[in-house]
């Protein structure tokens, strides 16, 4: 039975495109790991055969070797390498904007003078993320202009210059002398090499080659938003060494996310990254002070709507967001994100044409005054009809909001009222005294308060303030919305579903 367990495993591993030696080796390291013959009989054999598969990958794709890391203040060079069509232009730009966006002064400079078009795809890239770019559509030898590029941004105080050069493959031997030689005149601090999800069993015999030639410190695979499970990376990492930095997750500017082994390997087994969801909601940023604020005191104007909206409309695709959900990808399929994001887009609009008096209301003045409604319509080019929509939507929410600003008095005060003690003893009882209220569990329309006070930051919170870091989805979920704008895929309720 083991082995037949084994034997099931191994090949849903070849299907994602592991390397066949490596299985082997995986094989071999599974069966003197787990010890059956030790294990009492009530144990999940299947379970204990998974868990090791998953700790023998998580090994692979993690070399314990530190990644480049760019010091401010001070010129760092990085030189992108690999296959054609690994997405290596879109990726450089993707990069130079991950590291702007974190404060460094970052550049590109355009060494790929082979194939046509290069250059114009980096400077639409560069301009749309306003980053400076070098390039020139006369010279043609790569080494001559990466070294003009970079000499020209390390003059001007550049901290992060991302060199792009063409496409190679191992058999072509000229171009691989040709991208020593770009190394050589720019002397980079760090050479990445992009690897695409799909390349499949190639990927092993392709990365050393480039290790041999350029010896490049790190990997960044693209692409992996694509039916490509990404197994050919563990077997690049696995030849060479060398860690995977970044992986590309769509074709959009922020769709980068840092490389997590763990979370990595869950995905290529199906098993979700929830981890990953929310790094991704914090790291955005989100300032919700004013709304946290305004929840607190039972409030919901329409700016809060507004900003709420733009906080959604940063998170990314709705597909992107149900990779990362267990189970919710299924549910995903077939559910259009251009609708869903056009809709947003519009209700932003509609914001916007109003004046600040309008937007600090609670939307009771348009109502009042049907002429502001038609003057907005028109100025933000959508129909009344989408105006009224949008302030019903904006009502349902400060509903949501004066309940819960209620609640959360009444919550501090039992706190309170109870002083020390653990914080799970001290959620049961708040979950208590709010079931003599009505309100938990979700009754009546009202949030469930246990998954709200998780959202808020962990059972119990401060007496006074409310922790930062709110997960903008979920409260978009307990205050009704769940993705269900008007118009929007999942048509949310009032209560909970």
């Amino acid at each position: 039975a083991f082995d037949a367990m084994l034997k099931e495993i191994c090949a849903a591993l070849l299907e994602a495109d592991v390397n066949v030696r490596l299985v082997g080796q995986l094989r071999k390291s599974i069966k003197s790991t787990v010890n059956f013959k030790e294990l009492p009989p009530a144990v999940n054999k299947k379970r204990l055969i998974q868990k090791a598969v998953f700790d023998e990958l998580v090994k692979l794709v993690d070399p314990h070797a530190e990644p480049f890391r760019p010091k401010k203040g001070k010129s760092n060079v990085i030189m992108f390498v690999g296959l054609q069509g690994a997405g290596k232009t879109t990726t450089c730009t993707k990069l130079a904007r991950h590291y702007q966006s974190r404060g460094f002064k970052a550049c590109l400079v355009c060494a790929d003078t082979f194939r046509a078009g290069a250059f114009d795809q980096l400077k639409q890239n560069a301009t749309k993320a306003k980053i400076p770019y070098y390039g020139s559509l006369t010279e043609t030898d790569p080494a001559v202009v990466a070294r003009a590029g970079v000499e020209q941004f390390k003059k001007d105080r550049f901290e992060v210059i991302i060199v792009d050069t063409s496409g190679r493959h191992r058999q072509e031997s000229a171009l691989f002398q040709e991208m020593i030689d770009i190394q050589e005149a720019i002397k980079p601090d760090e050479t990445i090499m992009v690897l695409d999800a799909s390349i499949g069993q190639q990927a092993e015999s392709q990365a050393k080659a480039f290790k041999e030639a350029a010896d490049f410190g790190a990997i960044i695979i693209t692409k992996t938003d694509g039916h490509a499970h990404g197994g050919g990376a563990i077997s690049a990492v696995a030849a060479t060494h060398t860690p995977i930095v970044f992986i590309g997750t769509g074709e959009h500017m922020l769709d980068l996310e840092k490389f997590a082994p763990q979370q990595f390997v869950q995905k290529l087994l199906g098993m979700g990254d929830m981890a990953g969801l929310m790094e991704h909601v914090q790291s955005l940023n989100l300032n919700q002070k004013d709304t946290i604020k305004h929840i607190q005191e039972g409030i919901f104007t329409v700016r809060d709507l507004r900003d709420q909206l733009s906080n959604i409309m940063k998170m990314g695709p709705l597909s992107k967001m149900a990779g990362m959900i267990p189970g919710m990808s299924n549910m995903m399929q077939g559910m259009d994100d251009e609708e869903g994001g056009a809709k947003l887009k519009r209700m932003i609009y509609i914001c916007d044409s109003m004046t600040e008096k309008e937007l600090d209301s609670d939307g009771k003045i348009l109502i009042d005054q049907p002429s502001r409604m038609t003057r907005i319509a028109r100025g933000s080019g959508t129909s009344v009809r989408e105006v009224e929509d949008l302030l019903t939507q904006q009502r349902m929410m400060a509903g949501m909001a004066k309940k819960m600003g209620g609640n959360m008095k009444n919550m501090q005060r039992a706190q309170q009222a109870m002083g020390g003690g653990n914080k799970a003893q001290q959620l049961a009882a708040m979950q208590k005294r709010l079931q003599s209220m009505g309100g938990a569990g979700g009754a009546g329309g009202m949030p469930d308060m246990g998954s709200l006070m998780k959202m808020l930051g962990g059972g119990g919170g401060g007496g006074g303030g409310m922790p930062g870091g709110m997960d903008m989805q979920a409260m978009m979920r307990q205050m009704g919305m769940g993705g269900g704008m008007p118009g929007m895929p999942g048509g949310g309720g009032r209560g909970r579903r």
